[in-house]
């Protein structure tokens, strides 16, 4: 039996289910013994607050959890980890200190690493584990999954420096946008693969979660970068369009059109995309945004072939996707009545890969790249 290390900054049983919940899950069906190792997470995340800390991590923290046959999940909780102290001056202070995060302790996962088939590293901090793990297991297979540009999310810069003097000693590095391929432009091994998706989940027969549809209901689902100007402006312009915003948003307009369910299990989520009318993709700008444009989210409100709303920073090929100036409510306009009028039996779904799919590439792959 084979087995694979799964190093994220998610946690397994969290309500939002990643990219890399579902990798694990195509790879425990595939029959592969899974750990899925949560990391990133230290003192500093509880003075941070950290959204995680809703979940029992600090119960769960370095012990391994058995989930389920073949499948374990295990918090590595440490005394600190690399974060953005926000000062250039501190950020420069502690690079030598943050540098030896990948030295702490790993706890009683070591001995599991030691003897793992392959390993996928998300786009985060435990980054710096990478030497770590090629030390201790040198036969194995490495995967960078490159989820997020490291720079949108403002990372210290000892985990940027990691990323440049690691990504090219893996045996692939992947990546969902083009925006992200540019980043990583003459690396050997680079991939483009867009995210993948349960395509069972959603041909299941849901009932619908709307009232009977007077007006569009349009969703949102995400957690962060999202536009509330946007979000303001569409509402009061149409008044009896229904704008349904899934995800731990704070500080949303109050209309009576606006409807906030806050986060929810994953599987909830379906039916609100699948009877929306249009779906929204309404980010506001940090620098690197732009590598959303083939995020997760789109794949999915893709496959449910809703026409779609974005600012125009994230432009693209796709021709189900219409544009938005930021703040402007003539753009705005315009562009909920284009999505509201376009023949959604034009969205193609056929190159939209399952998670098993991808699985199964990057397997071919690294099985090449071995030999």
């Amino acid at each position: 039996m084979k087995r694979v290390v799964l190093i994220t900054g998610h946690y397994w049983n969290s309500k939002r289910k990643a990219g890399f919940h579902w990798l694990a899950d195509a790879l425990w069906r595939q029959g592969w013994e899974v750990v899925f190792l949560t990391a990133a997470l230290s003192w500093l995340s509880v003075i941070r607050r950290d959204y995680r800390l809703a979940y029992p991590v600090l119960q769960e923290a370095n012990q391994l959890q058995q989930v389920q046959i073949k499948m374990w999940s295990y918090v590595w909780f440490t005394p600190w980890h690399p974060a953005n102290l926000r000062w250039d001056f501190l950020n420069y202070l502690s690079r030598r200190w943050f540098r030896l995060y990948g030295k702490l302790p790993l706890g009683p996962v070591e001995s599991m690493i030691s003897q793992a088939d392959l390993f996928i590293f998300e786009s985060t901090p435990a980054l710096l584990l990478f030497e770590t793990f090629k030390r201790l297991n040198p036969s194995a297979q490495f995967i960078y999954r490159v989820s997020d540009d490291l720079r949108l999310l403002r990372n210290h810069p000892v985990i940027l420096d990691t990323e440049e003097q690691v990504a090219s000693q893996f045996d692939l590095v992947s990546v969902p946008s083009q925006h992200i391929h540019r980043l990583f432009a003459g690396l050997p091994n680079l991939e483009l693969h867009l995210h993948g998706i349960r395509k069972e989940l959603f041909l299941w027969d849901y009932p619908t979660p709307y009232q009977p549809p007077e007006y569009p209901n349009i969703v949102f689902v995400g957690n962060s970068h999202f536009d509330r100007n946007f979000l303001e402006q569409a509402s009061q312009l149409f008044p009896n369009w229904q704008f349904h915003i899934i995800g731990p948003i704070p500080h949303l307009p109050q209309r009576k059109n606006i409807t906030a369910y806050g986060e929810l299990p994953f599987e909830v989520t379906i039916p609100y995309l699948k009877y929306a009318d249009i779906a929204l993709h309404t980010l506001s700008y940090s620098p690197g945004v732009e590598s959303f444009t083939d995020s997760l989210k789109v794949i999915q409100y893709t496959y449910c072939k809703l026409p779609i709303i974005a600012p125009t920073y994230l432009s693209s090929s796709r021709t189900h996707v219409f544009y938005y100036e930021p703040g402007d409510a003539n753009s705005i306009y315009n562009a909920l009545i284009e999505a509201q009028t376009y023949d959604r039996s034009q969205i193609q779904t056929d190159e939209i890969y399952s998670w098993d799919e991808l699985v199964c590439r990057w397997l071919q792959i690294t099985s090449k790249n071995s030999t």
